[in-house]
């Protein structure tokens, strides 16, 4: 019987099919079956590729990328930094929002869901697309990289102009996927208070809208509501 590729939306799944049949994927699959017998994993299967689906590869024009989705209950729905309506929002996400205060003037939102900025050409990429319950990185090099890698490598490759926010020593060694001749790369350290206020004064997100207006594209509105 033949592989079933993932749901996905139409252009992403045209650019990654041939993803889906490779032998790292189909034992990312056993692994994760696997898993699942064992214990809960998150987010759960309908919105492991929530990102693809919310913003679709013809419409990308930012990239964020994070590295793990979050390992709480209720905590991830597969956009990196995000959390649904209703949850606490996170201390990373926390300090997102003061520098969008700080850079664009927008308040901070009462919701972490960032699933607006997704609907406007904002793909939140985690690298490593699921997590064990309470279990950090537990799904880290078991084969979600090389294909998130495979991802930035289509964008790359096949677009042109696109801004790659990359935040944190592991999203910056990703920028060896991306050519500069063709795309925006701004980093910075990660926004987690850990990195001890690094990532403060970035003034990513008017930079961003900056180099979209000058590419004749729609700024992004930051705000939340």
């Amino acid at each position: 019987m033949p592989e079933k590729s993932p749901q996905l939306e139409q252009g992403w799944l045209s650019v990654l099919k041939d993803e889906f049949k490779k032998d790292y994927f189909l034992k990312l699959k056993d692994f994760l079956t696997l898993e699942k017998a064992q214990c809960r994993i998150f987010p759960s299967g309908n919105l492991i590729f929530n990102a693809f689906n919310l913003t679709p590869f013809n419409e990308v024009k930012v990239v964020i990328l994070g590295q793990d989705p979050y390992h709480g209950l209720g905590q991830a729905h597969g956009l990196c930094f995000s959390v649904p309506d209703g949850v606490k929002v996170p201390p990373s996400l926390v300090n997102i929002f003061k520098e969008i205060k700080d850079d664009v003037g927008i308040e901070v939102p009462p919701t972490g869901n960032l699933t607006p900025w997704t609907k406007q050409g904002v793909l939140l990429l985690n690298a490593t697309l699921t997590v064990r319950e309470n279990h950090a990185g537990s799904h880290q090099n078991k084969g979600w990289e090389l294909f998130t890698d495979a991802v930035i490598k289509k964008l790359s490759d096949e677009k042109t102009g696109l801004v790659f926010l990359l935040w944190g020593n592991y999203a910056k060694q990703k920028g060896t996927l991306i050519d500069v001749q063709k795309h925006h790369v701004l980093t910075a350290p990660h926004p987690s208070p850990l990195a001890r206020g690094g990532f403060f004064n970035c003034k990513h997100f008017s930079k961003t809208n900056e180099l979209l207006k000058q590419q004749g594209q729609a700024p992004i509105n930051w705000g939340l509501v």
